[in-house]
């Protein structure tokens, strides 16, 4: 699977079992922690639903031609966090299904000639290139629902999004300052180089090594070498 391969069928599919995970939560207000430092999975799932609006935002300049960002800036996006991370769970449901959906109807009327179009994150910061924007959301919805930390995992993702989740983490780590020289061989055979190197073999379960890159945790990964340090998470 390619980034240009993700559909708007399985952005739905996912979201769909997040939604049914955030209908199980008994939690109040969504108030327990998540795996996200600093967040609760109120955070978590408001964060989920803005990111939808957000990108729905992408969407238009293409489709309207009318100039815009992703968000306004970056204070203006963690506010709306902390505005609705405290809402009752049915809010959070109902927020998640509506903005969705609003960004499902975008994602529908996207053609060929809509995906180089760039948009910046925020005012003269990173460009989004508009055909990004269902790989963009399947990796919003995947994560975050590993970090509700409520039984979904990276092993209950189909093995073909874990392949490519795991290339572009290989990817973004190859691009950072400090690339650490590791080598990645899962035993479902996807095998990756961070560096030239490749002082450390990483091997283990796809979904655990992508659980490391991603989130820091080494349950089911094995280290040929010293333990990488990694420049940053998922």
């Amino acid at each position: 699977m390619r980034h240009a391969d993700v559909t708007p069928a399985l952005v739905a599919a996912e979201t769909d079992r997040l939604v049914s995970t955030a209908l199980g939560l008994h939690d109040p207000d969504g108030a327990f922690p998540s795996l996200c430092e600093g967040w609760t999975r109120g955070h978590v799932l408001a964060h989920v639903a803005r990111n939808a609006d957000a990108l729905a935002r992408v969407c238009d300049v293409a489709l309207t031609g009318v100039p815009g960002t992703m968000y306004d800036d970056p204070a203006s996006r963690d506010a709306d966090i902390e505005r609705d991370a405290d809402r009752p769970l049915a809010d959070h449901v109902t927020d998640l299904r509506e903005s969705a959906g609003r960004l499902a109807e975008r994602l529908a009327q996207l053609r060929p000639e809509h995906s180089d179009v760039r948009v910046e994150r925020t005012p003269g910061g990173f460009p989004v290139a508009v055909g990004l924007v269902p790989f963009m959301r399947l990796r919003e919805v995947v994560f975050h629902h590993v970090d509700l930390d409520a039984g979904y995992t990276f092993a209950s993702t189909p093995s073909e999004v874990v392949s490519l989740f795991l290339r572009d983490a290989v990817n973004r780590l190859a691009h950072a300052d400090a690339p650490p020289s590791l080598r990645i061989r899962t035993d479902e055979g996807d095998e990756h180089t961070v560096k030239d190197d490749g002082a450390t073999l990483v091997t283990g379960p796809g979904a655990d090594v992508l659980a490391w890159l991603a989130r820091g945790t080494t349950d089911g990964v094995r280290f040929g070498g010293p333990v990488p340090t990694l420049p940053f998470g998922g």
